[in-house]
């Protein structure tokens, strides 16, 4: 188990539903390396199968960020701090308004990537925020 920055416990490995596959959203720092993603996004995830890693523009051609997508075999989907901020999510966090210009990158990412319900909230694994989100199975890149 994890624990949310609210102090919920959030399943760890593995224990994300079976089925459709997770979208994960991530906030991170610039220079984030691409094993700490990994591990942050594994921690949540576990082994379910990943249709893209979802995250704020500006993160989204970092090269941990790409290395890290390549590595779990998806693509980075991003989304500007504006479109972030209309998605109305669990945790807001007054940092990531100040740092970003969005009250939420992680879980808003996701839902929108994802098209699907939050299936793990605002995780904070090794400084990486994590969120995932169901999708459907007719699951497309979002502007498809």
């Amino acid at each position: 188990m994890t624990t949310t920055s609210d102090g919920e416990q959030q399943p760890a490995t593995g224990d994300t539903p079976s089925g459709p596959a997770l979208v994960v959203g991530i906030g991170l720092r610039p220079g984030t390396d691409a094993g700490r993603i990994v591990r942050a996004v594994r921690a949540v995830a576990g082994d379910t199968t990943l249709r893209c890693l979802a995250t704020l523009d500006r993160r989204a051609t970092e090269p941990g960020v790409l290395t890290a997508a390549a590595t779990l075999g998806v693509t980075v989907v991003a989304f500007t701090a504006e479109q972030l901020a209309e998605v109305d999510v669990r945790h807001r966090s007054d940092h990531a308004t100040a740092a970003v210009g969005t009250p939420s990158v992680a879980e808003a990412a996701a839902l929108l990537a994802g098209s699907g319900e939050l299936v793990c909230g605002r995780t904070i694994v090794d400084g990486i925020v994590v969120a995932a989100a169901s999708t459907s199975q007719r699951w497309s890149m979002p502007g498809d």
